[in-house]
């Protein structure tokens, strides 16, 4: 439990620091697109070589793809409404509630990686991805009425807990069940962690950043692939 709760404050503090980071200071765009795409890159690895392959290896190709694309179906549908029902009005809870639906399945499949002996790829490309996406939400925040700087630096942090908490349980859950089992849950959260990608990180990165973002992304998924290896 200790070091799965290590592991998850490895991925809540650069969340909370970057949204304190939003709140005080006007970072560079090009800053934020390039931290958004090394991000990209890093989870592009994480995916492939820590949560697919071993679904992959083990449950062949109809179950581990039946769960990757099950995982980015839910993290499709579940954004889809979010972004329907909650409005300009809700602008802080919606921007919480996005970065829980990117973080839950990235911090779910992290939690189920080590207990398997893995995880650091999937740590290094959650945390790095959070930076930005936290920064860009507490700036938004930032701007609108009645901003309260206290209300939504609790919010932010109260995020952070809940993600340290999802590795914990998740974590926890796959010390009783088997590995196989484990192996598919690990392909469902890399399907979500691919929408996530597709959704929101590099959209976003290429429209803040511009066309030389592509090699942030080369550059992530190096470093990612280099630390896995």
């Amino acid at each position: 439990m200790l070091t799965a709760a290590l592991y998850g404050l490895g991925t809540a503090v650069p969340l909370f620091l970057g949204a304190l980071i939003g709140l005080r200071y006007d970072l560079p765009r090009p800053l934020l697109a390039a931290l958004m795409a090394f991000g990209a890159g890093t989870m592009v690895a994480a995916v492939s070589t820590e949560l697919f392959q071993p679904a992959f290896d083990s449950e062949g190709v109809l179950v581990a793809g039946t769960a990757l694309l099950g995982g980015a179906l839910v993290y499709v549908v579940a954004d889809h409404l979010i972004e329907n029902k909650l409005g300009p009005a809700a602008l802080g809870w919606a921007l919480m509630l996005g970065t829980l639906l990117d973080g839950i399945p990235e911090n779910t499949a992290l939690g189920v990686s080590l207990s398997g002996g893995g995880g650091m790829v999937l740590l290094v490309a959650v945390a790095v991805g959070n930076v930005p996406e936290a920064v860009a939400g507490a700036a938004s925040m930032r701007t609108q009425p009645r901003f309260d700087p206290r209300r939504t630096l609790l919010l932010w942090a109260v995020t952070a807990v809940v993600l340290v908490l999802v590795v914990i349980a998740a974590n926890a859950a796959a010390d009783n069940i088997g590995s196989r089992h484990i192996a598919v849950i690990q392909a469902f959260a890399g399907g979500a962690t691919i929408a996530v990608l597709a959704d929101s990180l590099m959209p976003e990165a290429y429209r803040e950043g511009g066309w030389w973002v592509g090699l942030s992304t080369a550059v992530g998924f190096l470093v990612a692939f280099a630390l896995g290896g």
